[in-house]
């Protein structure tokens, strides 16, 4: 409530101050000898807010150090940097999503950080994190902060239906009698859960109980037609019952998400996402573990984002200096608090004041962290388009108006497209 009380007038505050903080930067640079680094990122003007105050921390601790920062929307984001790349203009440092870093480190447009480890500790990273940004051998990312994927559910419907409760351990069919049990109870108001197999996240994290993998270490799909098949099919019976929200509905409430919009008791999606769910819906929400057939979580720690620099950089040093100051420094996470993500360092997730969501969030994780498994590699480029195109398809399959067959079909043929492109 505090955050968004005078939102226009701090909004216009924030942007103001970046821009008079990126004047200041375009004057400290070549004129005097020093260096001067341009810092990119996506988030709105409150975020631009606290990168002001951090970035003033950066150039109190380093003097000789200019730093110019710009900030988009994330679509916009990512068209400016397609631009930036293709003309030679990238920003020294960036703010990186996993789902891309493959796709620019093979077009060898990221610098090696590891070359500059004088500059930049990554010591300090949580066990889960520590490999994050590493491709083939190369370190092209630094993980800012970290999120698990998750069930967030409302335990006093489930505990009113005389569903089973989320545990360690429980399986598949425990959250399907779960989620049916919430859907009778309530009449439908709200259901027992969204329709899960419109998540490509709940895909991977089956494959990953099962002993396999979203994408092989070549690039591939880890998985075939008919598993895809299955797994779409796995929940005709819940939609067929009403015990999950119905794709007509699911879509009526865009860009709301089922359980944001009080459609829902239940989500699956990643924990940070539970700050977000606590302010949209009406319901008391709290974070459980996967349910699992195999005793195995499939769960593991994934960069919420990382921070790269560009090969082309003249002052990779600087760049290096920035990003340490970015992922250590304490005061930082002082600044943002939950902003940005649970933090990926020890040293920064010590430093926070957190609020009530984000406490229980740092408590999940720490609760589930000797369940969590190796994270796997960062995706091949195109892993954003298929999951697009899987959102698409599950939708057709929601509908009826596609068979599981047939979606998993026109999900290979574009996988093998895009994959291979």
């Amino acid at each position: 409530m505090v955050q968004r009380t005078g939102g226009a007038a701090r909004s216009a505050a924030a942007v103001a101050m970046v821009l008079g903080l990126a004047a200041t930067g375009c004057g400290g640079g070549e004129g005097s000898g020093s260096p001067e680094i341009r810092y990119s990122w996506w988030g709105n003007a409150e975020r631009a807010e606290l990168m002001r105050e951090a970035i003033a921390l950066f150039e109190e601790e380093h003097p000789d150090i200019a730093v110019t920062p710009t900030f988009s929307e994330y679509d916009t984001y990512w068209e400016k940097l397609s631009t930036q790349v293709a003309g030679g203009g990238m920003p020294d440092v960036l703010q990186m999503d996993n789902a891309y870093l493959r796709e620019y480190s093979d077009r060898g447009v990221l610098l090696d950080l590891e070359a500059h480890e004088q500059n930049l500790d990554t010591s300090g990273l949580l066990e889960g994190l520590s490999t994050a940004g590493v491709v083939d051998g190369a370190r092209y990312g630094v993980p800012v902060g970290g999120n698990t994927f998750s069930l967030v559910y409302a335990p006093e419907l489930f505990e009113e239906a005389g569903a089973p409760m989320p545990e360690d351990g429980w399986t598949w069919e425990d959250y399907d009698e779960a989620l049916t049990a919430v859907s009778e109870h309530t009449g439908g108001d709200p259901y027992g859960a969204s329709d899960y197999t419109g998540l490509i996240w709940v895909l991977e994290a089956k494959l990953r109980q099962e002993g396999d993998a979203l994408f092989t270490d070549g690039g591939k799909l880890g998985f075939g037609e008919d598993r895809l098949a299955e797994f779409w099919e796995s929940a005709a019976g819940l939609r067929e019952d009403g015990a999950v929200v119905p794709a007509d509905e699911a879509e009526q409430v865009k860009p709301l998400a089922p359980l944001g919009a009080n459609l829902s008791a239940s989500e699956f999606t990643w924990d940070n996402m539970l700050t977000r769910y606590v302010e949209e819906s009406d319901l008391d929400l709290e974070l459980a573990p996967l349910p699992t057939d195999s005793g195995d979580s499939g769960q593991y720690l994934k960069p919420s984002m990382l921070l790269s620099a560009s090969a082309q950089t003249s002052n990779p040093g600087a760049a290096a200096k920035l990003v340490d100051f970015m992922i250590n420094d304490p005061r930082v996470a002082e600044i943002f608090g939950g902003n940005r993500g649970i933090p990926a360092t020890e040293a920064q997730r010590e430093a926070i004041d957190y609020t009530e969501v984000d406490q229980a969030i740092v408590d999940y994780e720490e609760d589930r962290m000797s369940d969590l498994q190796e994270a796997p590699p960062a995706p091949p480029a195109g892993a954003g388009a298929l999951e697009t195109e899987f959102i698409r398809l599950s939708e057709e399959v929601h509908h009826g108006q596609m068979s599981p067959d047939e979606a998993a079909g026109e999900f290979a043929d574009f996988a093998e497209r895009t994959l291979s492109s």
